[in-house]
């Protein structure tokens, strides 16, 4: 390749991410407004200033834009867990679990990208980059954990994960409050069990 043609390849691929992270902040705006659950491409691309078709250049559908975004919000969510952990030198777990739940119960992407997920694991993409950032926010909570590495370690990550999902959508529902418990109760009662 020669040095003309390696330019042109850099730039045509950061103009490509540009325009993608536009779409994402448009995505995320709409999502914001009109609710994740209800993102449309024709809504995301009106907020973007592009033709509707002009989406699917860089995702191949609403479920797509969707996975993409709650990856990012895995990102934010990864990195706002293990800086709570290294403030908080005991109670790791309790610490990154709450800041989990937050996440979690605030973020519609999070609500709304289970019926994203296609129901049988694929190769797609925007499902690998999702898994991934999916990947590290449940090894930041193995580490809040204890780390164990092994399978029954991991076993224990998964278990929280699930504790936490479902604590979260008590909670966006408001059963959790009509059950009697609070998250704070419910995070320590989580530590207790499962902090190495």
């Amino acid at each position: 390749m020669s040095l003309v043609e390696h330019h042109r390849e850099t730039r045509r691929s950061r103009t490509h991410a540009a325009t993608r992270a536009a779409i994402l902040d448009a995505a995320r705006r709409v999502a914001a407004r009109d609710g994740a659950r209800d993102l449309s491409l024709r809504a995301v691309a009106a907020e973007a200033g592009y033709a509707p078709a002009a989406l699917y250049g860089y995702f191949a559908g609403k479920d797509e834009l969707l996975l993409a975004l709650a990856a990012d919000d895995l990102s934010a969510l990864t990195r706002t867990m293990r800086e709570e952990m290294q403030i908080h030198g005991d109670g790791k777990l309790r610490a990154a679990a709450a800041v989990a739940l937050d996440h979690l119960q605030n973020t519609e992407t999070f609500a709304a990208v289970a019926s994203a997920l296609p129901s049988s694991a694929g190769s797609g993409e925007a499902e690998r980059l999702f898994n991934g950032r999916l990947i590290a926010a449940l090894t930041a909570l193995s580490d809040a954990a204890g780390g164990s590495r092994s399978r029954e370690g991991h076993g224990d990550v998964v278990l929280i994960a699930a504790a936490l999902t479902g604590l979260a959508l008590l909670g966006r529902s408001g059963r959790l409050d009509a059950l009697g418990f609070s998250h704070e109760e419910l995070l320590a009662r989580l530590e207790r069990h499962f902090a190495g």
